[in-house]
């Protein structure tokens, strides 16, 4: 990170972090930096491309979902380097989420906790700046969700497909968030085989069919990562995106913040999520589409998210310590790599590392 980047960063920082989340997003709307300086332009190496589920991604990295909660800047974070974005997560209906304070930042550890709970603007307000970015170029998935006091959660689910097929690259459907009582419940075998039923039914009765892939949390135990590898495989989900935030908290090196509720994301989730992303890929084969997420804020990172067994790679919270010049400096450092290894393509990588990895304890 530049010296003007460092300035930058200790600007936003000295703004309580929903308020300096708000002002990013303002700031990518109206068209200027998010941080102190520019981000470089997009390096574009056709070594990088990935094509996955009828998609061509210009690079493998990609925008996780809560950033961009109501499909406001998608094409801004495009123009950032990112090979695609995924928006959310929506539910139907608006929701304000949980009380604040509900996101903080553990510096020490380049972390955060939050425990957002879904706030959104819901359904409408998203399909609406969805539908008005029609035939511009890029790949923008959108991340659904159910509202915490639904009846039915599942046709919540439904409900999104229905919504957003028609607007969107790829569904991602989030059962994995710990700040919505009850929701990471869905993972078990029982509801989970119900709700993608449900789901890959929804999407068969939609006049567009895009890709459905599955968010899972990182703090499952080798049977349910089975189970869950199971369903995906009988209802042919196209993919598997790992992982959401952790509950954990081991090793934290901040102070009294780390005991505050919600999910953990950033730096120390690294080894956790490229584990279970290593087992995924072992339980699932080499066929079905693995995206990773979680402690990405490097070349190396993401480089050996790849290695792990994942197609594509996430991040979110490495941009919040390194700023909005991080994925471009992912990429052109993919871009060295591959050149120095002399790669025909980034996707020769993958699964290189896949037993290592898949040998890591996960508890």
């Amino acid at each position: 990170m530049s010296v003007l980047d460092r300035i930058g960063q200790k600007l936003l920082f000295s703004f309580d972090p929903e308020t300096a989340h708000g002002l990013s997003i303002a700031a990518l709307r109206c068209g200027l930096p998010v941080g102190a300086t520019a981000p470089r332009r997009p390096t574009h190496d056709a070594r990088l491309k990935i094509s996955l589920c009828g998609l061509d991604f210009p690079n493998p990295l990609g925008m996780a979902a809560g950033y961009d909660k109501n499909a406001e800047v998608p094409d801004a974070l495009l123009g950032l380097g990112f090979g695609f974005a995924e928006v959310g997560t929506i539910t139907p209906l608006p929701q304000a989420g949980n009380p604040k304070p509900r996101i903080f930042r553990l510096t020490t550890d380049e972390a955060v906790i939050n425990r957002l709970g879904f706030n959104n603007e819901g359904h409408a307000a998203a399909e609406k700046r969805l539908a008005a970015r029609k035939g511009r170029p890029g790949i923008v998935g959108v991340n659904i969700g159910a509202n915490k006091d639904s009846a039915d959660r599942i046709a919540d689910y439904e409900r999104g497909v229905t919504r957003f097929a028609p607007h969107t690259s790829y569904l991602t459907v989030n059962i994995s968030s710990p700040n919505t009582p009850g929701l990471r419940n869905m993972q078990a075998r029982e509801q989970l085989g119900e709700l993608l039923s449900r789901v890959m039914a929804a999407r068969a009765a939609a006049p567009a069919q895009p890709p459905i892939f599955l968010k899972i949390a990182p703090d499952l135990v080798e049977a349910e990562l089975e189970d869950i590898a199971a369903e995906i495989t009988e209802k042919k989900i196209d993919g598997v995106i790992v992982s959401n935030t952790t509950l954990a908290r081991t090793g934290l090196r901040s102070g009294g913040v780390a005991n505050e509720t919600g999910g953990l994301s950033g730096k120390p989730l690294f080894e956790r999520s490229t584990a279970v992303l290593a087992r995924m890929r072992k339980l699932l084969g080499p066929s079905i589409a693995l995206i990773g997420v979680g402690g990405v804020d490097s070349t190396e990172t993401a480089l050996e998210k790849i290695r792990a067994g994942a197609d594509l790679v996430q991040l979110y919270t490495g941009m919040i310590y390194a700023g909005p010049a991080l994925p471009g400096r992912i990429i052109a450092g993919m871009a060295r790599y591959v050149e120095r290894e002399r790669l025909g393509s980034i996707r020769d990588l993958r699964d290189s590392a896949c037993e290592r990895w898949a040998s890591k304890p996960i508890n």
